[in-house]
């Protein structure tokens, strides 16, 4: 059937991605791993942003750290920036969409804490905007971009880490985005807590 085929190209499209991504990614994974867990230990907390699929990413990463992802420990310090509606709207309406994330930044982030920004193309303004507040707060920069990583690339600074999925296509770039964050919450878990017995 013409649909089963479908599915079958769009399984081994998404395995071909993961390939590529398993052979250039790890590095920037466990450098990202590191810096979440510095900022932990030293009292910090995680701010998260992204639009779309990219909030839902957002949202997926920091519940795993003030929940739980696969074992039992103590919750850890996160906020997602993608789901206090009236907040966005407000500020949406009031200034500008490209603001909805910076000016919770400003609010919320101190110095040492680390911005988890994600946008597949790398062009989403205001996550950019967050990346600037993030940085005037003195906080570190973890992005998830694709393709050729976008205007996003333009403002890392020093300390910062970018984990770029080798992809062209948005679905494609989520589905690994997905998997990183599931690679960070068990590396965060690891250092953190050691060998889960």
């Amino acid at each position: 059937m013409e649909s089963e085929q479908r599915i079958y190209r769009h399984f081994m499209a998404s395995i071909e991605t993961k390939q590529k991504a398993a052979e250039k990614l790890p590095s920037s994974i466990s450098t990202a791993a590191e810096k979440i867990v510095q900022c932990l230990i030293n009292g910090g907390k995680i701010l998260t942003c992204g639009n779309g699929g990219s909030a839902g990413d957002a949202q997926h990463f920091s519940s795993e750290l003030l929940n739980r992802f696969e074992r039992e420990r103590p919750a850890l310090p996160a906020i997602a920036l993608t789901t206090d509606s009236s907040t966005i709207t407000s500020i949406a309406n009031d200034y500008s969409y490209n603001e909805v994330f910076s000016k919770q930044v400003m609010a919320l982030g101190q110095e040492g804490d680390v911005l988890l920004a994600i946008s597949t193309s790398g062009n989403s303004g205001n996550v950019i905007h967050a990346i600037e507040a993030a940085h005037e707060r003195g906080m570190i920069i973890v992005s998830l971009t694709g393709r050729e990583g976008g205007e996003m690339t333009h403002y890392q600074q020093a300390g910062d880490v970018e984990i770029r999925v080798p992809s062209q296509s948005t679905a494609r770039i989520q589905e690994v985005h997905l998997l990183v964050i599931h690679c960070l919450c068990d590396l965060i878990d690891h250092q953190l807590f050691g060998n889960d017995e």
